[in-house]
C-alpha cells in the first residue's frame, strides 16, 4: 500500500501547490496526462473504503428498526411512544458537532480521524447488546452519569451518534477535496449508495442473526447489535491502513499527477469563463465561516434536505415495522426490505452519472422529489398491502438518488474550502434534525395504515419541492446578473486575489443549476 510520507507533508503540499499555481500553468500544461486514468486511480483507492465506512455507519444506525420487530420493545417493556423518544434522542448530537468536526478534518487527517470515529462507534454499538430497560435508555440522553441499570447503553447510543455525526459531513467534504464539482455527484452517490445497500444487508443480517435467539442466554435482537458492532471495529482497523488524506500527499499518484489534480480543483469551473484567472481560496479565515452561516442558499438547501431526509429516516427506521403491520411475518418483513434498497442503490448511481454528464443537479432532484410524493400518495390512498408496499418502494427508490444530488448541489455552489466545509456541515447538521422529527411520525397507535406518518412525509416533500424551485429561480437570476456585469467589464475592477476572497459571491463565479 503506497502511503504518503507524513514527516515531510508540509513540504510536499507547498511543492505541489507551487507546481499547480505557477504563472503560465494552464490545463494544456498537463495535456500529456491521462485524466481518466488518474480519476480511475482515485476512485479505486478512495471510494470503496469510504462506501464501506458509511455502509457500516448506516447499518449500525438502522439496526434498531430491525431489532424492534425481533422483540426489543417487548423484552424491555417499552411502549410505542417510549421507543419513538429513544429514536428522537439519537439526533440531537448531530447539530452540535458537525461544523467543528469538518473544520478540524484537514488538521486531524482523514486517515486517522475517520477510522478513529469508526472504532469509537463500533465499540459502543457492540455495548447496545446489553441494554436492560427503557429508563436506562432515556436517562442517559439527558445525563452523562448512569443512574439506573442499563443507562450505559443509551450513553453508548449517544456517544455512537456523536461519533457517527462526524462521518457523513466529513466524507462529503473530503470528496470535494479530490473531485471537481462536475464529477462529485457520481462519487457522492457511490459513497451514499452504501446506505441503501446497508438497508438491504440490515434486513438479511437481522433475519439470520435473529436465529441466534437463546445463544449465550441472549435474545436474538441483542446479537444484532453485538455482531454488527464487532464487524465495525474490525473494518476500522483496516481503514487505518487504507485511507489517504489529500491529493498533495497521495502516494499512489506521481508528483505531476498530484499537481494536475490540485490545479483542476483550484481553477475548476473556468473553462467557459477565461476572462480572469481566479484561484479558489483554501485558507482558513473566520470570515469564511461567518459567510457560510449568513448564506441564504445553505438555509434553502436545508429545506430541500428536510424534504428528502424526513422520508429517508422514516423509511430506514420504520420500514420493517410498516411491512410487518401489513400482515407479513417477521421473516417476510425483513426480507421484503431487500429489493427496495437494492433498487434504490442502482438508481442512485445511475442518476448521479446522468447528472454529472448533463452538468445539472436541480432537474434530477426535483423529479425525484415528485416521484417520492407519488409514492406516499399511494400509501395514503389505500390500505391494500401490495399497493402500500409499492408506494414505499417507489418513494425509497427516488429518495436515495435525490440525497447525494442535494448534498452535491450545495457543495458545487460554495467556493473556498473553509466555506464549503462549514456550509456542508451546517446543511447536514440542521438537515438531520428532520430525523428527530421523522422518528415520531410513525406511532404504534396508527398501525397498520400510519396515515399521519405518510401525510407528514408528503408535507415535507412538498416543502422540499418549493424550496428547490426557489433556489433554481434565484441562481438563474444571480447568474444572469453576473453575466451582464462581466460583459460590461465589471471584473476589471477586481484583482484575482479579491475575486478569490469573494468566493461564490464573486461576479466571475457561476452557480451550478
Amino acid at each position: 500500500m503506497e502511503k504518503p510520507d507524513h514527516a515531510n507533508k508540509s513540504e510536499q503540499v507547498a511543492r505541489i501547490d507551487a507546481l499547480a499555481t505557477a504563472s503560465g500553468v494552464t490545463k494544456e500544461s498537463f495535456a500529456h496526462l491521462d485524466e481518466k486514468a488518474i480519476l480511475r486511480k482515485m476512485d479505486l483507492r478512495l471510494i470503496p473504503m469510504l462506501a464501506l465506512l458509511y455502509l457500516l455507519s448506516f447499518l449500525d444506525r438502522g439496526n434498531i428498526g430491525n431489532a424492534r420487530i425481533e422483540g426489543l420493545v417487548e423484552d424491555l417493556g417499552m411502549s410505542g411512544p417510549q421507543y419513538n423518544w429513544c429514536l428522537t434522542a439519537f439526533f440531537f448530537t448531530y447539530a452540535a458537532f458537525e461544523v467543528p468536526s469538518n473544520l478540524l478534518l484537514k488538521k486531524l487527517r482523514p486517515s486517522i480521524w475517520l477510522p478513529s470515529i469508526m472504532v469509537a462507534w463500533g465499540i459502543v454499538m457492540t455495548l447496545m447488546g446489553i441494554v436492560q430497560n427503557y429508563h436506562g435508555l432515556l436517562i442517559a440522553a439527558s445525563s452523562s452519569a448512569p443512574r439506573k441499570r442499563g443507562a450505559c447503553s443509551m450513553a453508548s447510543v449517544q456517544f455512537a451518534e456523536l461519533t457517527q455525526s462526524r462521518l457523513f459531513p466529513g466524507v462529503a467534504y473530503y470528496i470535494t477535496m479530490w473531485y471537481c464539482r462536475h464529477e462529485a455527484q457520481f462519487r457522492q452517490a457511490l459513497f451514499f449508495s452504501a446506505a441503501s445497500v446497508a438497508g438491504a444487508f440490515s434486513g438479511l443480517l437481522a433475519f439470520g442473526i435473529a436465529k441466534m435467539d437463546g445463544v449465550g442466554d441472549l435474545e436474538g435482537w441483542r446479537w444484532i447489535f453485538i455482531l454488527e458492532g464487532i464487524l465495525t471495529v474490525v473494518v476500522a482497523v483496516i481503514a487505518f491502513f487504507t485511507l489517504y488524506d489529500f491529493p498533495e500527499t497521495a502516494g499512489f499518484l506521481t508528483e505531476e499527477e498530484r499537481a494536475f489534480v490540485v490545479f483542476r480543483l483550484k481553477f475548476q469551473g473556468q473553462e467557459k469563463n477565461d476572462k480572469v484567472r481566479v484561484e479558489q481560496d483554501d485558507s482558513f479565515k473566520g470570515k469564511h465561516v461567518k459567510a457560510a452561516f449568513l448564506d441564504w442558499q445553505i438555509y434553502a438547501s436545508i429545506l430541500v434536505y428536510w424534504g428528502i431526509v424526513a422520508p429517508l429516516y422514516g423509511i430506514s427506521l420504520f420500514l420493517p415495522t410498516i411491512i410487518r403491520g401489513l400482515g407479513y411475518s417477521r421473516a417476510a418483513a425483513q426480507l421484503l426490505t431487500v429489493p427496495i434498497y437494492i433498487t434504490a442503490s442502482i438508481l442512485a448511481i445511475g442518476t448521479a452519472w446522468l447528472s454529472d454528464r448533463a452538468g445539472k443537479r436541480s432537474p434530477f432532484i426535483l423529479v425525484c422529489l415528485g416521484i417520492m410524493a407519488v409514492g406516499f400518495i399511494m400509501c395514503l390512498a389505500t390500505g391494500t398491502p401490495g399497493v402500500v408496499y409499492a408506494g414505499v418502494f417507489i418513494a425509497a427508490a427516488a429518495l436515495y438518488p435525490a440525497f447525494p444530488g442535494n448534498i452535491t448541489w450545495l457543495s458545487n455552489n460554495l467556493a473556498g474550502s473553509t466555506k464549503r466545509a462549514t456550509g456542508q456541515a451546517i446543511q447536514i447538521a440542521m438537515g438531520n434534525l428532520a430525523g428527530a422529527m421523522a422518528s415520531n411520525f410513525y406511532r404504534s397507535k396508527d398501525s397498520p395504515r400510519y396515515l399521519l406518518g405518510h401525510a407528514l412525509e408528503l408535507g415535507f416533500i412538498c416543502m422540499g419541492i418549493l424550496a428547490g424551485l426557489f433556489m433554481v429561480w434565484n441562481y438563474k437570476r444571480i447568474n444572469a446578473k453576473r453575466e451582464r456585469q462581466m460583459a460590461e467589464g465589471a471584473h476589471n475592477g477586481y484583482t484575482p486575489e479579491e475575486l478569490s476572497e469573494l468566493g461564490d459571491r464573486a461576479i466571475s463565479f457561476r452557480y451550478f443549476l
